[in-house]
């Protein structure tokens, strides 16, 4: 009998690991690697196809209650207010970006790619002012730049994507905190591809808003928007006697936050159950270990990689460990190896912006363990020498399992 593609990631349940170096990953059902949506587990699944219930129904209730609170542990804070809101992560920058910013005010956007660029695009679509401060794509602005436009200019707010998925970059979110912290500039960070894969610290860092959705890192599926805003935010939002938003509007929505028993808005049930046993997932395995095993995951895929001959895009001092950005061989054309991947059952994303055509990308985080990164590799060596790249058949998967422990959590 051969193994199942698609295995179990959870702390609490312990299963033999498949022998990645003699996996052979069967294709009647799709593995998606790439950065969001990624794969749910079967728990998780379960509870999203519970009967849908009224918004008001008690058990409901204590539902939404846990996956706030358990949202707001996730993101190492006391004191900050959480929301989640039926939408995705782009309604989330826009919650976060209308309530904090007024039409007319200004603010400063650390961009590592297309997601940064976006916040630009929010700006401008809201009669914000915006003044971009963009890296090399697979680089990072560095503390020394920002400090240097900080000096030159007075914002509203800074915003940050702590990983932006069409580079890979993760940016020195503590670093630039430091710099801002006791400064008038509300901090918006943009945790989407981040949060519930890499460190968070809310309260600590001095965050006002953190913006992020339950698709990648959390490993929930995608319908709601995530946001925790600190007081200080919140502030910035009551003196305004409007903004230019209904739906998005956080003081309409903080009664709901505050007490799930009453209305503004229907909220989205099934995915809101979900997300509550997604977190509960997440705080299960423990966010050291969760941080840990992310970590553990990308140098596996990235020495599997490496060892079939293929090179990174981002540079090694701003790798996220959430996915890999990996560019493609000469003379190997993008969709017919992502075709050749998917004829596989593995599913990966093609390179955007300047890099479209050149690289593909490659998520590797949430629910994910042992017997994914063996069948991604498979399908990679496999895809590979289909596409006329000689690879030598398992080298890739046991340069990973070299760096995975024996038995693994899946």
């Amino acid at each position: 009998m051969r193994p199942k593609l698609r295995t179990r990631c959870c702390a609490s349940l312990q299963v033999p690991a498949v022998d990645p170096v003699h996996f052979d990953p069967v294709i009647d059902e799709t593995l998606t690697m790439i950065p969001g949506p990624t794969p749910v587990h079967p728990r998780i699944l379960e509870a999203l196809s519970q009967p849908t219930v009224s918004h008001v129904a008690p058990a409901f209730v204590e539902q939404f209650r846990s996956a706030l609170r358990d949202f707001q542990a996730l993101c190492k804070t006391r004191s900050g207010q959480p929301f989640i809101v039926a939408g995705a992560g782009t309604l989330a920058m826009e919650i976060a970006l209308v309530n904090a910013v007024a039409p007319g005010e200004r603010i400063l956007v650390i961009s590592h790619g297309y997601f940064g660029d976006r916040f630009g695009e929010l700006a401008a679509a809201f009669g914000i002012q915006c003044d971009l401060l963009r890296a090399e794509w697979g680089h990072a602005v560095s503390p020394a730049e920002v400090t240097q436009r900080l000096d030159a200019g007075s914002y509203a707010a800074v915003t940050i994507t702590h990983v932006d998925t069409s580079t890979g970059t993760a940016a020195p979110v503590e670093a630039y905190c430091d710099l801002l912290r006791g400064r008038k500039e509300l901090v918006i960070l943009d945790g989407v591809c981040a949060t519930a894969g890499m460190d968070e610290r809310f309260d600590e860092w001095g965050i006002d808003v953190l913006l992020t959705g339950p698709q990648k890192a959390i490993g929930a599926p995608p319908g709601v928007a995530l946001c925790v805003f600190s007081e200080r935010a919140l502030e910035r939002r009551r003196v305004r006697s409007t903004v230019p938003a209904y739906y998005a509007d956080v003081l309409r929505w903080l009664p709901v936050m505050q007490d799930p028993g009453r209305y503004y808005s229907t909220p989205c049930v099934n995915e809101i159950v979900a997300l509550a046993a997604a977190l509960r997932m997440v705080h299960e395995e423990g966010l050291p270990a969760r941080f840990a095993r992310h970590a553990q995951i990308a140098r596996a895929f990235r020495a599997g990689l490496e060892a079939a001959g293929l090179k990174l895009f981002t540079a090694p001092d701003c790798r996220a460990d959430t996915l890999s950005v990996v560019m493609l061989p000469a003379n190997v054309v993008d969709a017919g190896f992502r075709k050749e991947m998917a004829a596989r059952g593995v599913v990966i994303a093609g390179g955007l912006g300047p890099i479209a055509g050149k690289a593909f990308r490659l998520g590797h985080m949430g629910n994910i363990g042992a017997g994914e990164v063996a069948a991604a590799l498979t399908a990679l060596e496999a895809a590979l020498r289909a596409s006329g790249i000689p690879v030598e058949k398992g080298v890739a998967v046991a340069a990973a399992a070299a760096l995975l422990p024996e038995p693994y959590p899946v």
